[in-house]
């Protein structure tokens, strides 16, 4: 049985710099999701210049994948004059559309910038089918859901709002344990504001309480010795579940991760582009590739999985992380940027890597090979039994030639 929804389904991944974009992109994205230098909720990013921003355009639309700039900060007063400046900037960047939480800001870019699409950010809060309609009115195109809503709250939205107003929604990464991202404890405890892009992420920390009377007692409220992690929130994966996010009525499929790696993005895209396009040729295609989604998917960086608000109000047990370290696998080696006639490869390298080792090269077909490493020679042209210093540029000769844009791991 094929899928016949009419709504054609967006995979809308992150990127962090240009070379993650180009990742996305390769790899499989319908749309990516950047950040310029200022106004967007991941201040700590790389984020793209002005010119970053018009390189991204041209690669992005050359492969007829679109690119959205977020400029999702709450503003404060001084805000205000910076941000019209900016979107004074954006106007000859060819983007096509923006993310956007603050009404000012919202209204502001309807002025100075009509032609490009306003998409109301998950910061908004934007929990019912009266909301969407609001921002509809206001001349939104699409609408981030609110992360705590059930995939039943969801469809009942689609039921209720302009068939062309589009629904955006989380389906992978990490998750705020504060509603919608909104969240004060950075800034109570170190003066950074994650609503202006520059939280510490606090929630992620070791707690326990101590009694005042009893300084230095500690007083354990947490699920082992080494501290409560009641704020820490298990990642987001719903790779198993495309049927029901596409008859929930979702039309772009949103991964969460600006500040992730090249190989983060990679193994994400590629694993939900094979998903969303198996279950297009039909179900009984993508059921039975689901073994390969669950161990594909797990091959990134990531703090264990949960499947969040979608079924339901999620327990403790599937929704809190009893630590603050992530599961890490595989290593990233480095993303090819060029091949030379003699099929060797040309990367900078991103972790230590020998000659004689095994690495995987990570196919845009959603197949992996394995690669002997024959040959490395470093930044100085001399040949080296091992490559330790990351950013060095490497030529590296494998046992068979890769394309370009192949992201290289390795196990460990």
């Amino acid at each position: 049985m094929n899928n016949d929804n009419k709504r054609k389904t967006e995979l809308l991944i992150p990127a962090g710099n240009l070379e993650v974009l180009k990742v996305a992109v390769d790899y499989g994205a319908d749309a990516v999701y950047i950040g310029g230098e200022r106004f967007g909720l991941r201040a700590k990013a790389h984020n793209f210049s002005i010119d970053d921003m018009k390189s991204a355009v041209s690669y992005c639309h050359e492969r007829n994948v679109k690119l959205y700039v977020t400029a999702n900060i709450f503003a404060h007063n001084d805000d205000l004059a910076g941000i019209r400046e900016y979107f004074e900037e954006l106007k000859d960047v060819g983007i096509d559309a923006l993310i956007i939480s603050d009404p000012a800001i919202f209204m502001m870019a309807k002025e100075i910038l009509p032609e490009v699409e306003r998409h109301v950010s998950t910061q908004a809060n934007n929990t019912n089918y009266g909301i969407y309609r609001f921002w509809y009115d206001q001349g939104a195109t699409r609408v981030v859901s609110a992360r705590e809503l059930s995939l039943k709250e969801i469809k009942e939205i689609r039921d209720n709002i302009p068939d062309d107003m589009e629904i955006e929604s989380f389906i992978h990464g990490a998750m705020c344990i504060s509603y919608s991202g909104r969240c004060l404890l950075s800034n109570f405890l170190t003066g950074r504001d994650a609503n202006q892009g520059a939280c510490t992420h606090p929630c992620r920390w070791k707690y326990s309480v101590f009694e005042e009377q009893r300084p230095g007692q500690y007083f354990p409220v947490e699920e082992d010795d080494r501290g409560t992690y009641i704020f820490n929130s298990k990642d987001l994966n719903m790779v198993e579940y495309i049927p029901e996010l596409i008859d929930a009525g979702i039309d772009s499929f949103k991964v969460e991760g600006r500040m992730k790696t090249a190989l983060y993005v990679a193994t994400v895209t590629r694993t939900y582009r094979k998903a969303i396009d198996d279950y297009n040729k039909g179900i009984d295609v993508y059921k039975a590739n689901l073994d390969y989604y669950r161990e594909e998917i797990g091959k990134c960086t990531y703090r264990q999985f949960t499947t969040g608000f979608y079924f339901g109000k999620p327990d403790s047990d599937s929704q809190v992380y009893d630590n603050n370290e992530y599961v890490k696998d595989y290593t990233y080696i480095g993303t090819v940027s060029d091949v030379d006639d003699n099929g060797r490869a040309y990367f900078i390298q991103r972790n230590k890597f020998s000659v004689g080792e095994t690495v995987e090269a990570m196919l845009f077909n959603g197949t992996n090979k394995e690669l002997a490493v024959e040959d490395i020679v470093g930044s100085e042209g001399i040949s080296v039994s091992s490559a330790p210093h990351p950013q060095e540029p490497l030529v590296v000769t494998f046992n068979e030639a890769i394309p370009v844009g192949t992201v290289l791991r390795r196990k460990g």
